[in-house]
């Protein structure tokens, strides 16, 4: 059984090659051709924490990721997400492999936003919003430019120092608010740890997109309801109508799954205002981590 740490899977791939897998994955699981629950999320509640185990069958492979998110780690300098990720042969359930699964929850969220960036935003989008300036924020930038040529990427953070940091290193333009980064853009990616709406519809210009990929408890909220009153696509109907706060928050009527979009079967109109809710699927770590011991046993 290969163990792989971290600097073996950024080795392996990177979130170009992970937009392709996670396309074929969310078409996968629309269809039908998974096995995959909607993931428990247990509190730790004495430390802030939380413990999610996230089950797969997918074709010849079972998989699952266990996953722990502690927001306030963000604070002490540590990682919020930490992830393993164990792989099975779905044949005789011997053990393949166990891989380190901070990165690859990292990059297939970016490479998840980018597929539906790609199938929802205008192909004319210039203009990236980025609200929050972590790890997701630094990763979405890069997975977000490979599908879409941005001539201006802005930066708003709850912190001003992180946001100033974050937008030297991205090449964006720091701004003084939400709303100021937001007017205008044609693509948003709200990236936050909040648990109350730091993106208003009314700041989204008509046909903008946006990729909502913090918000991950039914209590906790990153748009509010104007926003989410456009055209809503999610990665999981079960799943958003479970985990997401903004979903469950607003009651907005889910127009499509992602992989329907993806397959063709659901038909979203490019110019009008979408969001892709994303809570992130036990089948996009399992299909990144496959990709990651193919090439690391070859």
């Amino acid at each position: 059984m290969l163990v792989l740490d971290e600097k073996r899977v950024r080795a392996a791939i990177t979130v170009a090659d992970l937009i392709p897998v996670m396309e074929r994955a969310l078409i996968d699981f629309s269809a039908g051709r998974v096995v995959q629950p909607v993931r428990q999320m247990l509190e730790v509640a004495d430390h802030g924490g939380l413990f999610a185990p996230m089950p797969v069958i997918m074709g010849d492979i079972v998989g699952v990721k266990a996953l722990t998110y502690y927001p306030g780690n963000a604070a002490r300098g540590l990682p919020t997400h930490h992830a393993q990720i164990l792989l099975f042969r779905a044949d005789s359930g011997e053990p393949l492999a166990t891989i380190d699964g901070r990165l690859i929850t990292e990059l297939r969220t970016a490479a998840v936003s980018a597929a539906a960036t790609k199938a929802l935003a205008s192909p004319e989008a210039r203009v990236l919003a980025i609200l929050g300036s972590g790890v997701q924020a630094r990763s979405h930038v890069e997975a977000l430019r490979l599908v879409r040529d941005f001539a201006e990427v802005r930066v708003w953070s709850p912190t001003a120092d992180h946001a100033r940091k974050f937008a030297d290193a991205a090449g964006a333009r720091m701004t003084a608010g939400a709303a100021d980064a937001v007017a205008g853009a044609d693509v948003v990616v709200t990236a936050t740890a909040a648990t109350t709406p730091i993106l208003k519809g009314a700041w989204l210009k008509p046909g903008a997109h946006v990729n909502a990929i913090g918000a991950v408890r039914p209590t906790w909220r990153e748009l509010d309801d104007a926003a989410m009153a456009n055209v809503l696509v999610v990665d999981s109907r079960d799943a958003a109508v479970k985990e997401s706060g903004d979903v469950i928050g607003s009651k907005a009527t889910i127009a499509a799954e992602l992989g329907q979009v993806l397959a063709g079967h659901k038909i979203v109109n490019r110019d009008a205002t979408t969001v892709f809710k994303s809570v992130g699927l036990a089948v996009e770590d399992i299909a990144a981590a496959r990709l990651v011991y193919e090439r690391t046993s070859r």
